[in-house]
């Protein structure tokens, strides 16, 4: 009879295969490895303090830290206060990109951390607690000789976090404070050549504003971006995977509603991956590179969400379709105790990444935790829908929100190894199982029991091959958080970093392939030779699973004495 292409397929075909698709696997790997740059760049900026000589400040006017237009510039604050020049009338403006560069829709975001340079004085230390008020404007323009278009303002506020390594004496006063990073803008899309930012630090002693926060000397910025040449490979990557998967799943779902009887738990579940795996994978990041999209980020991030959940959810079924005992599958009802926290757990991490992604278009002058909750309904209930107007609110500059991230962060991370441990026992259940009905083989016919030894090889295989996927995707979440790496191989030199990227992805893309290809309905007879003289010898036959049945009754692969024999 008629069985799955796994269980059907010669073994000299069943290695070509796999070799094709290691070679695939090598391939992408390399892709990332050797021919893209590193995913990401840093450049470092040091703000030029500036002079506002207007009592009232315009907001229209944009200070520029070089150029035919540059502004009336100081050295430092000694010099500020030999001209009698106030704090207030200070403008710390950055130029991005640097002189004679230019930025490029190919970066896709731009991520920029803020460092204070704060020098230790005995008169003016910084308190504990100290919170820095930042009256921010961001312009942008596409050529040198245009006027700055306003794109975003607000007044943030930032906790400092600050130690003075040194004992605080006189003899000290100079030195400066080590200061933590500080995020301070996010931008979902690089649309425009010129950005520039004007940064004031006003001060308020009647308010409490920007009183206790020492004495700030310099402010420096790290900008972050995606490489250009590393988002046309990845580009190039998903738009020729994405007709690949979608011909595969087309095809596999072909062969499912070929057959009479409808379609069981897993043959749905490997379709819904497929379909996930095609919706990650359509390159609408191509948009992007000509249209001002700012909620790409989002849009990616639930892409991949959405694939993840189905993924984790793929696995369970996976394994539980082929547990040999006493209870009756087929029915996504049964998974529900193991389902239902994945689903739930990816939806507290999309609440969380739409409090990360979203901004306030007012400026906040309210509490802490007033403004993390107002956030919180904005994002969720807001008429105008998710709000990313803002590109300097982040989830982390205040206490709430980052015990609020950081305690997301730690329960995602003991729910993954909690998962993969329950997945570990899930495939040694399933090995068990398998082994105990290794006791049936011996009284088989010599031309069955090879047969069936080789099924039970090629099935175990696959499960290692599982294992080893989820595997490697804890080890990328881990060396993904690494600063960025590469290594010398002679005279060419590896990207750690984007081969890790290019290969995982490439991973998932042909092991969903390899699912879909050899859990597809064979159209071949299987073992018609070789069961041409057992015929009648039905106490013979193994079960693999308690679901996968052919149209005219359990197929050669899912036959290993289940329920169906029990009964």
């Amino acid at each position: 009879m008629a069985g799955a292409i796994i269980e059907n397929m010669s073994t000299k075909k069943l290695v070509i295969v796999g070799v094709i698709l290691l070679l695939f696997q090598a391939f992408s790997f390399m892709v990332g490895g050797l021919i893209a740059p590193s995913p990401t760049t840093a450049v470092h900026y040091l703000a030029t303090k500036c002079v506002d000589s207007v009592r009232h400040h315009q907001s229209n006017k944009w200070f520029m830290p070089w150029g035919p237009n540059q502004c009336d510039k100081i050295r430092d604050l000694e010099e500020a206060m030999s001209r009698k020049i106030e704090a207030n009338n200070i403008v710390f403006a950055v130029h991005i990109p640097l002189p004679n560069k230019e930025m490029s829709p190919w970066f896709q975001f731009m991520l920029v951390i803020l460092q204070f340079d704060i020098a230790f004085k005995m008169y003016n230390q910084i308190e504990d607690g100290a919170m820095a008020t930042i009256d921010v404007g961001l312009a942008y323009r596409d050529d040198t000789l245009s006027e700055w278009t306003e794109m975003a303002h607000s007044i943030e506020q930032r906790k400092l976090s600050c130690n003075f390594t040194t004992s605080k004496t006189y003899e000290n006063e100079g030195r400066y404070y080590e200061c933590d990073l500080l995020p301070f803008m996010e931008l979902g899309s690089v649309a425009h050549k010129y950005y520039l930012l004007n940064i004031r630090l006003p001060v308020s002693e009647r308010k409490k504003v920007n009183v206790g926060i020492g004495e700030v000397k310099d402010i420096r910025l790290v900008g972050i971006h995606q490489n250009g040449g590393f988002t046309k490979v990845w580009f190039a990557m998903k738009t020729f995977l994405t007709p690949s998967i979608l011909i595969i799943m087309v095809w596999y779902w072909r062969r499912i509603t070929l057959m009479t009887r409808p379609p069981v738990l897993l043959e749905k579940v490997i379709f819904a991956l497929g379909m996930c795996m095609t919706f990650i994978n359509i390159p609408v990041e191509w948009f992007s590179v000509g249209f001002n999209w700012t909620w790409m980020l989002l849009f990616g991030d639930i892409r991949q969400g959405i694939f993840y959940a189905m993924l984790l959810s793929f696995w369970i079924i996976f394994c539980g379709e082929h547990l040999m005992d006493e209870m009756k599958r087929n029915h996504f009802s049964v998974y529900w105790k193991q389902v239902g926290p994945i689903v739930f757990g990816s939806f507290c991490l999309f609440i969380f990444d739409m409090c990360e992604r979203c901004g306030l278009n007012t400026h906040r002058h309210t509490h802490t935790h007033t403004a993390v909750h107002g956030l919180f309904l904005t994002c969720c209930f807001s008429t105008r829908g998710v709000q990313l107007k803002n590109p300097f609110y982040s989830i982390w500059a205040s206490d709430v929100g980052t015990e609020l991230a950081m305690a997301f962060i730690i329960v995602a991370g003991i729910c993954a190894c909690l998962y993969f441990l329950f997945l570990c026992f899930m495939v040694f259940q399933v090995f068990r199982n398998i082994s105990g009905k290794r006791s049936c083989l011996p009284a088989m016919t010599k031309a069955r029991r090879l047969i069936y030894e080789g099924l039970i090889f090629r099935f175990k295989f696959l499960m290692l091959v599982t294992l080893t996927c989820a595997a490697m995707t804890v080890i990328f979440f881990i060396i993904s958080q690494v600063n960025e790496g590469h290594w010398h191989w002679g005279d060419y030199t590896v990207q750690v970093n984007s081969a890790f990227f290019t290969g995982i992805y490439g991973m998932w893309n042909l092991y969903v392939f390899a699912i879909m290809f050899l859990y597809a309905p064979s159209h071949k007879r299987y073992g018609e030779q070789q069961s041409s003289g057992d015929a009648g010898a039905s106490g013979e036959d193994v079960q693999l699973t308690t679901t996968i049945t052919h149209v005219d009754g359990p197929t050669e692969l899912y036959k290993m004495t289940g329920k169906e024999a029990q009964e």
